[in-house]
């Protein structure tokens, strides 16, 4: 029979992982890790509403022409989109307004293993080996981190048809991986951004923060942690006092 204090960090554990996840794939499929926020009036947008989409959405738009644009429109990046703000009515002979939406256009899988160049925009200036892979590694962490978790909670699974606490261990070692990954992730993205900000300084009237998508892995990683520990220091636990309780009737 499980002692009442595993079976609570048993469920304290369960409970914590599940909240990661969720914020964990809450992350993963918004826009909002990095947001960059223009002093400009909106109707300074305007007049160049319509170029500056057709740009932004272009097959051919390189690292500095939509970086730029995200400058000037408050944009938002997310792992997988990158999202502007423009007037809805942008046509040349319309007045300027204020009525504004946002556009989103996503990342292709070859724009995430893109090569970054030293200098953003020049393909002559070499690649830029630190961008490059800091940018290969935020796309790939957070997807390793979700499927370690998903493992663990399978490991969890057969362990409860098993009736057994043992395998628990295997699900906090699975746990604190994941929380490395998502910490990993969470380190690469800072960095990559840092470095892009050094190649492109952000404007005057720009301002730039990161947003509530990075504050949630931020939070899913000690939660990854504390799950993992909690996990472990059961299972362990548990054993150990079963193999003396089993000696101690031996004896």
């Amino acid at each position: 029979m499980m002692d009442n204090r595993f079976a609570t960090a048993l469920v304290i554990a369960c409970v914590l992982s599940l909240i990661s996840t969720i914020y964990m794939a809450a992350s993963i499929g918004t826009d909002f890790w990095y947001e960059y926020h223009t002093l400009s009036p909106a109707e300074n947008v305007s007049e160049a509403g319509r170029s500056i989409w057709d740009e932004f959405v272009s097959e051919e738009a390189d690292e500095k022409t939509y970086t730029d644009a995200l400058f000037r429109c408050n944009g938002t990046v997310g792992l997988w989109r990158r999202c502007i703000t423009i007037p809805k009515n942008s046509h040349w002979y319309s007045p300027p307004e204020t009525d504004m939406t946002t556009n989103c256009i996503s990342f292709s899988l070859s724009d995430q293993f893109m090569e970054k160049y030293i200098e953003p925009g020049n393909h002559n200036s070499g690649t830029d080996l630190n961008r490059t892979y800091l940018w290969r590694l935020q796309f790939l962490l957070p997807f390793v981190s979700l499927g370690l978790m998903c493992f663990g909670a399978l490991i969890g699974l057969c362990a409860c048809a098993c009736r057994s606490l043992y395998p628990a261990i295997a699900t906090g070692v699975l746990h604190f991986l994941a929380g490395l990954c998502t910490l990993g992730l969470v380190g690469c993205y800072v960095a990559g951004i840092e470095l892009l900000h050094k190649k492109l300084p952000l404007p005057d009237d720009v301002r730039g923060e990161f947003g509530w998508s990075f504050c949630l892995a931020c939070v899913s990683a000690p939660l990854q942690f504390m799950a993992a520990a909690l996990f472990i220091w059961a299972a362990r636990t548990n054993r150990k006092e079963f193999t003396l309780l089993k000696a101690y009737r031996v004896a």
